[in-house]
Parts: structure tokens; C-alpha cells; sequence
């Protein structure tokens, strides 16, 4: 088995591609007697002629026949690989793929894609709108790059979470329960109250089912919305009141089309994270982002 370096395989495919010494020395940078010198180098190596020579210029044998079918593929997929990396080092081309729950989603993401993009618009982006457990496992599995979520979050060895900004929920309700608007409430008081909530399945559920327990009490939500988005139209039309970040809820708050209700307990503040696996560096595109969200916390 012969060793060969690669560079004089190169020499090769481009004087066998073009059948001119001149023309490949001027694209390999190189001169015509270093281009002829590495050819007779690589005959030698393999004991054959790979080039015929005439006044007419260059052809090749059929051994360099053979042996410049098989260089090409490897050079040009060298290349084709030589060029995506440098693309991809550039960000002029790649891609990233987020699993991110619906919450992250509309108060931190969407403005934060929106100047990655700008900044870098052959990137391509993917997003997994997930639940935050969803979200996590599609992590664990290697189906996203890195996941942005909401607290409270099930984590284990080896991801690891990034806090971004924190946030609070209030509780709202609707026209019939303007009357009440300045009234403190304990949780006692609402329980009487038709109360909506995400499903037994999210985090969201658990985090207020732990916040009842805490006090004593059993969450018992008469409706189950499938999604943040779904609760305000609900209370809005008074069949319930319900939790909602704060953020979601100010422009019916200003039209006094919900009322904020004071509830007496505290309310625990809550976290959107950026969570990934250590186990799978991020490429240069998804550090990117991540550096975009992380900066986030910084200019707050």
C-alpha cells in the first residue's frame, strides 16, 4: 500500500482535469515545474505511466484513467466539505433546530429570532413548538439542538439550564368578576370561583398544583385549556378565571376587558431557561443563538 500525500493527489486532479501543466499551476497557485516534478513523482510511486505526452498536450493512460475516476470523487467531495465548513464557520450557511414551549416561545424567542435572522438569514431555523417536557426529552434524544422552556423543568445529568428572565403569572378574571377587582383574595376565597388551567400534563399544571398544596389545598380546575393562548379568550368571555403571565394579559388589562384579582398569597416567580446536553456541543450556529438569548438577561 502505497502512502501518498494528499496534496500530490490534488496536483493530480487538476492537471488530469484540465490536461494542461500551465493551467493547473495557476489554479493550484503553484508553478509548471513543481505541477511536472510532482507528476513524475506519483509515476514513480506507482510504478506506470499516468499521462501521455505529445505535441499536442496531454492525455491520459489507462491507468491514469482509472486512478483519476477515483481521485475525482474524493477531491471534490474534500472541497464540497472544505467549503460547507467554511460556510458554516462564516454563518453564511447552516442551520438550528429548538425545541421550545409555548410560553418561551411568544416572550422570549420570537423578537430574538427575529434579529438572529436578520443578522444571519441563511441560517435556517427550526422550531419544535413543544410542551416543556416535551421539549426536554426531544433534548435528551438528540432531535433539537438546544430547548428554551419554562420553569419548573425536570432536569438530569447532562443538561444543563441557563436561566434567561424570570417572570410572574397574575390571576384574572373577566367582566363578572370586576366587582372583586380590589378586593384581596385568598386562595379559600377562589375556590368557589370556576378556575381554568392547563392539562395534568404540563409543567405549568404541576408548578400550580404544588402552589395549592403548599397552602393546604387541592388544585381542582373546572376547564382544561390545551395551550396559554386558549385561557384569556375563556376568561375574557367569563367562563372561568384563570393564571397568566402578566405579559399575556396587558393589552385586555388596559381595555378592561379582564381584571387583575389580588390574590393574597404570593405567587412564585418563574423562569423561561435555556437548557442543553453537554454531551453534544452546540455547532457554531446554535452558539450563536444561545449567546443572542443568554444577552438577553444582560440587557434587561
Amino acid at each position: 500500500m502505497v502512502n501518498i500525500n494528499y496534496e500530490y493527489y490534488k496536483i493530480f486532479y487538476y492537471a488530469a482535469k484540465y490536461k494542461n501543466l500551465t493551467q493547473a499551476a495557476e489554479l493550484l497557485h503553484s508553478n509548471q515545474p513543481n505541477i511536472s516534478r510532482t507528476i513524475k513523482l506519483l509515476e514513480g510511486e506507482f510504478g506506470c505511466p499516468l499521462f501521455l505526452r505529445s505535441n499536442r498536450g496531454m492525455t491520459l493512460t489507462p491507468e491514469g484513467e482509472q486512478l483519476y475516476s477515483r481521485i475525482k470523487t474524493a477531491v471534490e467531495q474534500i472541497q464540497a466539505g472544505e467549503k460547507a465548513l467554511l460556510q458554516s464557520t462564516q454563518l453564511k450557511e447552516g442551520s438550528v433546530t429548538i425545541g421550545v414551549s409555548e410560553t418561551a416561545l411568544h416572550m422570549l424567542m420570537l423578537p430574538v429570532l427575529n434579529t438572529f435572522k436578520n443578522r444571519f438569514p441563511n441560517i435556517r431555523i427550526r422550531i419544535s413548538n413543544h410542551l416543556t417536557t416535551q421539549a426536554i426529552d426531544s433534548l435528551k434524544k438528540g432531535l433539537v439542538d438546544f430547548a428554551v422552556v419554562t420553569t419548573p423543568a425536570m432536569l438530569e445529568k447532562p443538561l444543563k439550564a441557563f436561566p434567561i428572565i424570570n417572570f410572574h403569572d397574575i390571576l384574572i378574571g373577566g367582566p363578572s368578576y370586576a366587582f372583586c377587582k380590589d378586593r384581596p383574595l385568598s386562595l379559600h376565597d377562589i375556590a368557589a370561583y370556576p378556575l381554568v388551567c392547563l392539562g395534568e400534563s404540563t409543567m405549568t399544571y404541576q408548578f400550580y398544583a404544588e402552589f395549592y398544596r403548599s397552602h393546604n389545598l387541592p388544585l381542582k380546575p373546572e376547564l382544561e385549556a390545551a395551550t396559554n393562548d386558549q385561557i384569556l379568550p375563556m376568561v375574557k368571555n367569563d367562563l372561568a378565571i384563570g393564571y397568566i403571565p402578566e405579559v399575556y394579559a396587558s393589552e385586555a388589562l388596559a381595555k378592561k376587558e379582564v381584571y387583575q384579582l389580588n390574590l393574597l398569597e404570593k405567587i412564585p416567580e418563574r423562569q423561561i431557561c435555556f437548557v442543553e446536553n453537554q454531551n453534544h456541543p452546540l455547532s457554531i450556529a446554535a452558539k450563536e443563538l444561545k449567546a443572542l438569548l443568554i444577552s438577553k438577561e444582560c440587557n434587561k
